[in-house]
């Protein structure tokens, strides 16, 4: 970069830092107060903040692009107006902006973590998930949970295996999104390190139901908004379904909460600004976390349950421990013809083949894909048929 070029650009970026130190609360998470594996010159000098540029490496990672046919909870259904994981992560990431910019809080780590918080997630939701972790298990893999997945791919596979070098906040965020778990108050972990963050990974490998807290605010803001992002549009896709009526929703969290998916967001986003404003900590009041709780309760009865959506669910199954055996045994014979390492192990490094076992390249495969693409490489005696409800 030519001299004169560079000191423009710090100019411009210092006055972005000296904006953050006006305007952001103390407890928010400052761009220059971070740190990467690497020392990373293209950011020390860009003119873009750090976490301004983790959301553009994210957004711009071959794993976002996958995001376009992934499934969020209905899958293989002829409907085009039905969520899917590319739409869940914006939802995610509008919501914790709002709630980040009412707070004080940085909304370009907001962005990152939002955008990059389900990249591990297999094909097929939590349901492929809840199989695949079978699977790595019987392995030696350990359990598989799409939030370390995700640090997986931006630090192991993305960029041919030299990953993207993310900072430490956004990845700690990303790792502790949980968005299936809910606390009234969530209170950040501070003053983590890699090494912590290592440790953490380690850990919940061996745990079927990890639950840590983020390092920072603007994580436990993410992991929130996860929640509020999903407990209503699931409920409007179910009722487009048919798979619920309005006025099955709990009389308790309507009166509170509301029955659309507008008013329920609304609720939620206003009242856990109200209770966390200028405090160390996010929180919902006492009663809209109980009524939370219900709502989700009633979700996972009436909808994540149902039957009339887990008629391919065998297929699925059976699919997963299809091609895991045959990569796993591709792998172990050495055959260089297969697809995994045509389309995998021939864009990674020598490193990544030397520091995974067989099991766990044959798992980052398979959790990379898409639902249309991990059905082709099925024989087609397995090949699940679309529903219509």
């Amino acid at each position: 970069m030519p001299k004169i070029l560079h000191e423009q650009t710090v100019w411009m970026k210092d006055i972005l830092n000296e904006r953050e130190q006006e305007l952001f609360s103390p407890l928010a998470a400052f761009s220059q107060s971070t740190t990467r594996r690497r020392r990373d010159l293209r950011v020390e000098n860009g003119y873009r903040q750090n976490f301004s540029v983790d959301a553009d490496r994210i957004l711009n990672s071959l794993a976002y692009t996958r995001y376009i046919d992934k499934t969020q909870v209905f899958s293989l259904i002829k409907n085009d107006h039905l969520t899917h994981r590319v739409l869940h992560v914006q939802l995610v990431s509008r919501i914790a902006r709002t709630i980040g910019r009412y707070l004080g809080m940085n909304e370009d780590l907001i962005e990152a973590v939002s955008m990059g918080h389900d990249l591990g997630h297999p094909p097929f939701g939590h349901d492929g998930e809840k199989i695949l972790s079978e699977i790595t298990r019987e392995h030696d893999a350990g359990y598989f949970h799409h939030n370390v997945q995700s640090i997986q791919i931006l630090d192991k596979i993305e960029r041919k295996g030299i990953g993207w070098n993310l900072a430490l906040q956004t990845l700690d965020a990303i790792l502790c999104h949980n968005g299936e778990l809910q606390a009234t108050t969530m209170r950040p972990m501070r003053n983590r390190t890699f090494e912590d963050i290592d440790q953490i990974i380690s850990t919940m490998k061996q745990v079927e139901k990890p639950d840590v807290l983020p390092m920072t605010m603007e994580g436990c803001i993410v992991r929130a908004s996860d929640t509020i992002a999903y407990i209503g549009r699931d409920i409007e896709d179910s009722i487009r379904l048919k798979l619920i009526k309005r006025e099955d929703l709990p009389p308790l969290c309507v009166n509170l909460l509301g029955n659309t998916n507008g008013t329920i967001v609304y609720n939620l986003v206003t009242d856990l600004i109200s209770n966390s404003f200028r405090q160390p900590y996010i929180s919902f009041s006492d009663e809209v976390s109980h009524a939370l709780n219900d709502l989700k309760s009633f979700n996972y009865a009436r909808i994540y349950g149902n039957p009339a959506i887990k008629k391919h669910l065998n297929s699925v199954r059976k699919i997963y421990i299809h091609l895991f055996e045959s990569f796993l045994n591709d792998l172990d014979t050495g055959n260089r013809e297969s697809i995994i390492y045509r389309n995998f192990l021939s864009e990674l490094s020598e490193t990544y083949q030397q520091t995974h076992s067989n099991a766990e390249i044959v798992r980052d495969f398979i959790s990379g894909m898409t639902d249309s693409f991990f059905i082709s490489q099925a024989p087609k005696s397995l090949h699940p048929e679309a529903m219509i409800i």
